[in-house]
């Protein structure tokens, strides 16, 4: 694993691998336009953008192709709502997009309910054919170590193609513990091909480099790339690019 990764280098890293994310409930067509621009960075592209279904189309029509609009399902609430679900995923597609960013029933997963947790997402793994699925298990709101190991098998186990920390809308979003736990889990995973999405209260290079070095750790430098590894952030795109044109503060990012 490289230990000398330097700040300018970890935001390169982290803009390649941004869903740049706007999930405000009051989101316009305006809002969403002004993204879509500020995910073509003078310093590189974004991984994808990330919004809500309804702003797919529009999304797509900005956007070229190499930048991939993702949109959310069942979002951000995690009911065990399956109908909700394969709705919002049929719109997401109909519309375009390249990726679905589902939220796990997770309180029905703390109720004991893993059987009906696993069918739901079974189905919306078969909904999403062709389409990358990110599967969000909210582990802010596990209270155990044992919970989030749980979801992320279940996540894994219904084909997911990253588990996914947060939905950024509860107290606790990602965290370096729960990413932990998260990583070990997708490196054990004998398909051994899911990647890890980072989301919620990440606003700096510094914040990214700490999961940047967990994922080089638990999968190895090599998947330092989008196809394995996401950011699910609003404001880190401009601390990246403070960064880029070195304006940053000193200190303000850490390489590992």
């Amino acid at each position: 694993m490289p230990q000398d990764l330097t700040p300018a280098e970890a935001a390169r890293l982290a803009l390649q691998c941004l869903d740049l994310t706007s999930l405000n409930e009051a989101d316009t067509v305006a809002d969403i336009e002004a993204l879509c621009r500020r995910a073509r960075s003078p310093f590189g592209t974004v991984a994808a953008v990330c919004v809500w279904p309804h702003f797919v189309g529009l999304a797509r029509g900005l956007l070229p192709t190499g930048i991939k609009v993702a949109a959310v399902a069942n979002f951000p609430d995690g009911a065990l709502d399956l109908p909700l679900a394969l709705a919002d995923v049929r719109a997401i597609a109909a519309a375009g997009g390249d990726e679905v960013d589902v939220v796990l029933p997770y309180r029905a997963l703390v109720q004991g309910r893993q059987a009906e947790c696993a069918a739901f997402l079974t189905a919306v793994r078969e909904a999403c054919q062709g389409l990358t699925l990110k599967v969000i298990i909210e582990s802010g709101e596990l209270a155990t170590p044992t919970l989030i190991a749980q979801a992320t098998r279940l996540a894994l186990a219904a084909g997911a193609d990253f588990v996914k920390t947060s939905t950024g809308k509860t107290a606790v979003s990602a965290t370096p513990d729960a990413a932990a736990v998260m990583l070990a889990e997708i490196a054990a995973d004998a398909a051994g091909r899911a990647g890890f999405k980072a989301s919620g209260g990440i606003r700096t290079v510094a914040d990214a480099s700490t999961y940047l070095r967990l994922t080089a750790q638990h999968l190895g430098p090599a998947a330092l790339n989008p196809q394995r590894l996401r950011f699910g952030a609003s404001g880190l795109l401009n601390d990246i690019e403070a960064q880029l044109a070195g304006q940053a503060p000193s200190g303000a990012a850490s390489g590992y």
